[in-house]
């Protein structure tokens, strides 16, 4: 196994963080000699942020716990432009109101992963929207303008693509990785950061950074990526059958969260205790040597520390004692907390419950999915949308998504 100098970039690399770095020699000397502030920036697209982005998040969360500062960037003003990295079609546009709403949502969930104290490690979140919305177009063009070629941002794999496929790619969003360029040599007059990180599509985008600050203050910075997450089976991480797993109690409950990390392929058990917890690489060595049906309690270990620290601990707990409860001691006296409960009189229509509960937002949706054969009562699947419930029982769509029914007297 390599040798770094520097704890952050040993323990980067031990747990799987880091697909591609600028200058991997470089940042790890700068690591070991000195704290090095380094940055994500997260457009405000949602009002959460979801597992697809918990990858990038950790690195945030690694580089605070081995002694050095992490910054968070709202896209406050990149949002209004739209990241053109691999997507096939321009992104909606939203209003100020949005935005800031959105920057809301996810504020809360940083600080269940970063310690926001007043200290020289301190995290940071800041807004780009603070300077990109104050300079001129005629400034901004003579500032860096003479510092992008047309040449070289059509060979970054993000435009290509969508010029391969014939999709249009607006000049707004070709403006894009001009803006991420200038936010890096921003951050760095205003806050000394020398390090930006993302996910592996952000490839390009960091490198624009690196690349004009070196060619305006020649200074250097660095860019570290982290590979884009995908299970064993090829799933994008982040998507499940019933939408994205957020990050926010209030838009997934801790129970939902726990079960999507109990569900686990077994390939990637070991992979994902490294990359999303903080349980010790000797505890997870032990984890791995599990075969068979014990690999089950390795899932339930990882379920319990990804969920501590999206949830903190007592959440985590309750969640792994809902579950215990309803599917080894099969008891649907769960505390309602935990899951969803739906109490009814008479008959009721599986399509009324799955929308009182949650797991569907129509009686539309409701039939797609019970159409598609996802939708199970006591495990049983349920064949019709016409089908009625006549007692006590568990729901469930999918593998990860349950309620309670409950006939009352």
């Amino acid at each position: 196994m390599a040798k770094f100098k520097s704890e952050f970039v040993q323990v980067m690399f031990e747990r799987g963080h880091i697909n591609q770095c600028t200058n991997i020699e470089g940042l790890d000397e700068k690591a070991s000699k000195e704290i090095i502030t380094g940055y994500i920036g997260y457009d405000a697209t949602a009002d959460s942020l979801h597992v697809g982005n918990l990858a990038a998040i950790m690195m945030l969360r690694r580089l605070q716990q081995t002694g050095h500062r992490p910054v968070v960037l709202m896209g406050g003003a990149t949002t209004k432009i739209g990241d053109p990295s691999f997507r096939d079609e321009t992104r909606k546009m939203f209003t100020d109101e949005q935005i800031a709403k959105n920057i809301e949502g996810i504020k809360s969930i940083f600080k269940n992963y970063l310690n926001f104290e007043d200290s020289p490690t301190g995290a940071l979140m800041v807004n780009n929207a603070d300077w990109l919305e104050k300079i001129g177009y005629i400034e901004m063009l003579k500032k860096i303008g003479t510092h992008f070629t047309i040449n070289r941002m059509l060979t970054f794999d993000s435009v290509k693509l969508r010029l391969d496929r014939e999709q249009p790619l607006t000049f707004l969003e070709f403006n894009y990785m001009i803006m991420q360029g200038y936010d890096f040599w921003e951050l760095n007059k205003r806050h000394n950061i020398s390090l930006q990180m993302g996910g592996s599509d952000q490839w390009g985008n960091i490198v624009n950074g690196v690349e004009l600050t070196r060619r305006i203050e020649g200074k250097e910075l660095y860019g570290l990526t982290t590979p884009l997450i995908q299970t064993a089976s090829g799933v994008k991480m982040g998507k499940s059958v019933s939408g994205a797993v957020w990050l926010r109690g209030d838009k997934l409950s801790p129970y939902d969260y726990w079960q999507f990390w109990r569900n686990t392929e077994d390939a990637d058990v070991v992979r994902f205790l490294k990359l999303f917890t903080d349980l010790p690489l000797p505890e997870i060595e032990k984890l791995e040597k599990l075969q068979g049906s014990e690999i089950n309690e390795a899932k339930k270990v990882l379920a319990f520390e990804a969920a501590k620290l999206a949830h903190g601990e007592h959440e985590a707990e309750q969640a792994a004692k809902t579950a215990q409860q309803l599917f080894e001691n099969k008891d649907m006296n769960v505390h309602a907390g935990n899951l969803p409960v739906y109490n009814f009189k008479g008959k009721v229509s599986v399509a009324e419950v799955m929308v009182e509960l949650g797991l569907a937002s129509s009686k539309g949706e409701a039939k797609r999915l019970i159409e598609q054969g996802g939708v199970k009562i006591n495990d049983q699947t349920v064949s019709s949308i016409q089908e009625e419930i006549q007692e006590d029982g568990m729901i469930s769509v999918g593998k990860k998504r349950h309620g309670i029914i409950r006939m009352e007297n």
